[in-house]
């Protein structure tokens, strides 16, 4: 029997929200004999839209369950009269189709809901839908697009394609929110496509690696990540899908069908070289580019050294704080005498009395100098890990010494990470005689890709690269004015334009990596560019949350939802938290995003608000140098964020209202 029939079509479908629609649809639904029980039905409906909105991109609307009540597989179609909210990101449903699976209908409901949202995605499907003026010409068009296979599938064939365990890993660049929104969506895609999956989040939190036997009864892997995977060796010879973390947040369904697909054909097999590093695999398996691997290879060197800048600029940031209580205005200037194995009273080691305010500031501050001085070689060897893997590390680290020795900063740290991972992949792929191999990662590698760094480095690149850098921080230094504006507008413009991605993550680098030149001078230019780029890169969630509070009718359900999380992202300095909205209305958003955050930049800049700790938003606030001018700027940015987005969403609403007018005058 057919999935629709003409009884099962309501053309002019009046309801006040979505809830209501589906109530129409499923006693239409009843009237046909098709189900027993319409609360029954509905209430399997409901419990599916609790999960997630059933709404898709478009103006469609596809709720769907499978229900003791259904007696065969059936659709119901809807065209409401006006939009009906059905939780889409971009507005209203204008097409609605109820699916209606039986519970024990094998995989009816499988079947139908793939093709039929694979059909809706045709822009000649949706229009020719919108045309009909029968229920006959809607039950031709449906037909000839979505049916059930004639055969019911073997067993065979529902292994290969349902109830597959797949696993997973992401990571992003700081390991905070594109690393956890990426593991929750492949979760929730594999759950709706029948599957299981076990997702590995390397995050700044630290990770839980995926257990053998998860691995070993996997079908298929998905690597979503702008990171290298640790120890991507665990994975080899099975089915992998490689991906940027950024389509795992947006097209997580895709991954997992991708996965499926890959696991029955048993293509995209992930292979290990023989220097132990692991090789893409051929076919549809993505290759990173040029661009891409620079990035992962430079992101996996920051996300490394920020600890480092947290926890050292944190500890001499309170050390400061605490030598002026105790030796005044001058205490932030006499704390940094204070060392180990310093003459006299300055030898804090000696020194050190439990009662006294001094000696706390500085043991702060001599723990806090520690954790500074490893942020080069820590960001010269971890490029060079990513590069190389752990072949990398040794001429990484100690290039990255030499280069902050020399005075090169972290200009120096990023020319010796990249020429130390890519000599010790060299000499790492080296074919050499079965007697030198077990040598080769303890003796050989690491003597030799140091040896030629660091020598490089030492006679040939290290005093151009010392030049640069002391240009370029004494040209940052003498900055005032006009031109610490322009500086905070283009930082914070980079920070609001695509939050979190590359354009975000270079500002963001930027002035992370310029605390290495900041020392421990209270009023560096580096201080205040750091805390205008975070400043900035609070705005667009904070405003995004503000605006969905003071305006939510322009927003779906989702968006609602979504804007209340903002407000802790925001407050956190997590500028993914923004995302969502901008993937709903990018041009709307983004275009208020860039304005907004353009504008805190350059308040907090001129304004001279400085920071020394990377991350963490209102929480160090009492870390800053003239606080108070940084809530300002950060105020100034989300309200006018948030008028922006708020005066463009409303234009763009009415647009769309007196053109659904206009068609249903001329109809």
């Amino acid at each position: 029997m057919a999935l629709i029939n003409e009884a099962q079509v309501v053309l002019d479908l009046a309801a006040p929200d979505r809830h209501a629609a589906t109530r129409v649809l499923a006693e239409t639904l009843a009237s046909t004999g098709r189900a027993t029980d319409v609360e029954a039905f509905l209430d399997d409906v409901r419990a599916r839209e609790e999960k997630m909105a059933t709404g898709l991109p478009g103006g469609i609307g596809i709720p769907h369950a499978r229900s003791a009540a259904i007696t065969e597989p059936s659709l119901v179609f809807g065209r409401p009269t006006e939009g009906i909210d059905w939780g889409a990101k971009d507005g209203p449903a204008t097409l609605v189709f109820l699916i209606a699976a039986p519970e024990s209908g094998g995989d009816a409901h499988m079947q139908m809901l793939p093709k039929l949202a694979k059909a809706l995605m045709d822009k000649e499907f949706r229009a020719s839908l919108e045309a009909a003026s029968t229920p006959a010409e809607v039950v031709e068009i449906v037909n000839s697009r979505v049916s059930l296979d004639e055969e019911p599938a073997s067993e065979e064939t529902k292994g290969a394609t349902a109830g597959l365990h797949l696993v997973a890993v992401t990571s992003c660049p700081t390991g905070i929110a594109h690393t956890y929104m990426a593991a929750e969506a492949l979760e929730v895609a594999a759950k709706e496509a029948g599957h299981t999956i076990a997702v590995e989040t390397q995050g700044s939190a630290g990770s839980t690696p995926l257990s053998r036997s998860e691995i070993e009864r996997a079908d298929a892997v998905i690597f979503a990540h702008d990171l290298e995977v640790r120890d991507k060796g665990r994975f080899a010879g099975k089915p992998t899908i490689d991906v940027g973390v950024k389509k795992a947040v947006s097209d997580a369904p895709d991954l997992v069908e991708r996965a499926a697909t890959a696991a029955r054909d048993g293509s995209h097999v992930l292979s290990v070289g023989s220097s132990e590093q692991p090789s893409r695999s051929e076919g549809e398996h993505e290759r990173a580019s040029t661009a891409t691997k620079i990035r992962q290879w430079l992101m996996t060197g920051v996300s490394y050294m920020i600890p480092f800048v947290a926890a050292g600029g944190i500890l001499i940031a309170l050390s400061f704080m605490l030598a002026q209580v105790a030796l005044g205005e001058q205490g932030a200037i006499e704390i940094t005498k204070y060392a180990l194995g310093a003459e006299g009273e300055y030898d804090v080691a000696n020194s050190f009395s439990l009662l006294s305010l001094t000696s706390w500031a500085a043991l702060l501050y001599v723990m806090g100098s520690a954790a500074f001085s490893f942020l080069v070689p820590i960001l010269s060897g971890y490029i060079a890990f990513g590069i190389a893997d752990r072949p990398g590390l040794v001429p990484g680290i100690v290039g990255g010494w030499i280069a902050a020795t020399m005075g090169a900063g972290f200009l120096g740290g990023l020319a010796t990470g990249f020429l130390a991972g890519f000599v010790a992949r060299w000499v790492s792929g080296w074919k050499v005689h079965a007697g030198v191999r077990g040598v080769m990662p303890v003796v050989v590698v690491p003597l030799l890709s140091t040896f030629i760094t660091a020598g490089l480095f030492i006679t040939v690149l290290g005093r151009p690269i010392t030049w640069l850098m002391d240009n370029l921080t004494e040209a940052l230094q003498g900055m005032g004015g006009t031109s610490a504006l322009v500086l905070g507008l283009v930082l914070g413009a980079m920070m609001g334009f695509d939050l979190g991605g590359p354009v975000n993550k270079v500002a963001y680098v930027f002035a992370t990596t310029g605390l290495t030149a900041a020392g421990t001078a209270t009023d560096a230019i580096q201080l205040k560019v750091m805390a205008a780029v975070m400043a900035a890169g609070m705005v667009a969630p904070l405003a995004m949350a503000l605006a969905t509070t003071v305006r939510p009718r322009l927003f779906s359900e989702p968006e609602r939802e979504n804007g209340r999380a903002a407000w802790l992202l925001g407050a956190s300095f997590i500028s993914e938290g923004a995302i969502p909205f901008a993937a709903a209305d990018p041009i709307r958003v983004i275009a208020g995003s860039v304005v907004g955050s353009a504008a805190t930049g350059a308040i907090a800049l001129a304004a001279g608000v400085t920071l020394r700790a990377p991350h963490g938003g209102i929480w160090v606030l009492p870390l800053m140098g003239n606080f108070l001018m940084f809530v300002v700027a950060l105020v100034v940015g989300v309200l006018v964020m948030t008028a922006i987005v708020v005066a463009l969403k409303t234009i763009g609403s009415r647009t769309s209202s007196s053109d659904a007018g206009a068609q249903r005058v001329a109809a």
